[in-house]
């Protein structure tokens, strides 16, 4: 970050960074003792998800771990001088992307999502008071997901709620409805973040063969999830919620929106709750992150392609730290200082009604 700017980042959020689960060990004293008991006499071993190998170029920066290790034992004091510091930022929210939502048991899904949030209290919003964090849902069962929203709530610490991109099926149905209405309930932003609960393949045609393909697929999910929510009728019925696409990538965005206003017109009668243009609803109730970008070569296109997108509001700044998509930089080239204080300041504050209020204590 230049020099000149540190001066006015002052209360800038990074929205997405990960606290990792280094192993089932460190969840144990987190656990009630009848799974602490099932989980050691059944060998349970940790939950890992495919969705970011442990040993991908991808997965850690080789500046922040060892390119040959991987990078579960990165703790919360290194992640704020590597993630916070060196981008001049305030608070970061930390999402754990734990295999939670892939235990096809509803009630060993519960189990461990109250023990990766506890486990995300005790170890990092304790450790750290720059931190805050998403409560993880067991998104095999809503009602479950309620509950572990209502238990956790009431720390101001956690500011949002973590769902997958990929679930059982498109988040816009209703059966995941009561999680949405306990969300705007207690004032919290669904945060969808790239991933799956692998119960369907994560391509429309089958499984892919190599993580590249999954990784850029992700982007499309997104796009799925979002149409999902718009058409089914989300925002109309819970008008106050907020979604923030995470890991979803946004250049793909005027296009998708044009695209998708365009069928609206044309097909208003299949959903006449719609009553505004699509493109509406993502300027009031959604937000993408920053991180990764799949940015254009020259800045000069970044600079069209924000004139295309046509609001200011829609990015928050992220540094999707440990994972390296970015070369020195997670700023892309051509943002002006304006731009910047919003996506890293404006754009947060807004989103994270908890951040605005500054009642922060657990």
């Amino acid at each position: 970050m230049p020099k000149d700017m540190e001066s006015f980042l002052s209360g800038s959020v990074d929205c997405d960074v990960h606290a990792v689960v280094p192993s089932i060990d460190a969840l144990l004293p987190y656990f009630e003792p009848r799974w602490r008991d099932m989980i050691l006499q059944r060998g349970i071993p940790s939950a890992e998800s495919n969705t970011y190998p442990s040993r991908s170029p991808l997965t850690a920066n080789p500046k922040w771990h060892a390119p040959m290790e991987p990078f579960h034992a990165i703790p919360a004091d290194q992640l704020v001088v590597q993630a916070l510091d060196a981008n001049g930022t305030d608070l970061a929210i930390c999402n754990c992307l734990y295999g939670v939502q892939m235990l096809n048991s509803e009630d060993m899904g519960q189990a461990f999502a109250r023990a990766v949030n506890d486990w995300l209290v005790a170890e990092w919003l304790d450790a750290q008071p720059r931190l805050r964090a998403s409560i993880v849902v067991p998104m095999q069962n809503p009602d479950m997901c309620v509950e572990e929203i209502e238990r956790c709530a009431c720390d101001q610490r956690f500011v949002q709620i973590l769902m997958l991109g990929l679930g059982e099926m498109p988040l816009g149905k209703r059966y995941y409805w009561p999680i949405y209405e306990a969300a705007e309930k207690a004032g919290l932003p669904i945060a969808i973040h790239a991933g799956s609960m692998y119960r369907h393949p994560v391509t429309g045609v089958g499984w892919p063969t190599f993580h590249v393909q999954e990784y850029a697929a992700q982007s499309v999910s997104m796009q799925t999830s979002l149409t999902s929510l718009i058409c089914e009728g989300v925002f109309q019925k819970f008008p106050d919620l907020k979604v923030v696409l995470t890991e979803s990538g946004f250049t793909w965005l005027p296009a998708y929106l044009w695209r998708l206003d365009k069928y609206w017109h044309g097909l208003r009668m299949e959903v006449p709750w719609l009553n505004v243009p699509p493109t509406e609803i993502v300027r009031s109730n959604v937000r993408f992150t920053l991180q990764p970008v799949d940015a254009p070569p020259q800045k000069e296109q970044m600079v069209k392609l924000f004139e295309h997108i046509g609001c200011d509001d829609l990015i928050l700044f992220s540094t999707d730290y440990p994972h390296w998509q970015y070369d020195e930089d997670p700023i892309p080239a051509g943002m002006s200082k304006e731009m910047i204080r919003k996506i890293k300041i404006d754009n947060p504050q807004t989103t994270y009604a908890r951040l605005a209020k500054g009642d922060n204590n657990g």
